[in-house]
């Protein structure tokens, strides 16, 4: 994963979290859990990212062995 990846996934998972305290605190559902989501998308992103990256080590490894 590349730092840019790993910095605008924070990032969008941090402004999720902001968006649903916001939320929470003024009583504002639909707010609230649109944080909720954003911090969701961010956490399937991380998780796509490290697979891939899995991936790519583990072919390297593959091709070391070679």
């Amino acid at each position: 994963m590349s730092a840019d990846d790993k910095t605008e996934n924070a990032t969008e998972k941090g402004l999720g979290k902001a968006k649903e305290a916001f939320g929470d605190a003024t009583g504002n559902d639909e707010l609230a859990a649109e944080g909720k989501t954003d911090q969701a998308k961010a956490d399937v992103k991380d998780a796509g990212e490290k697979a891939k990256d899995a991936a790519e080590n583990a072919k390297d490894a593959f091709d070391r062995k070679k």
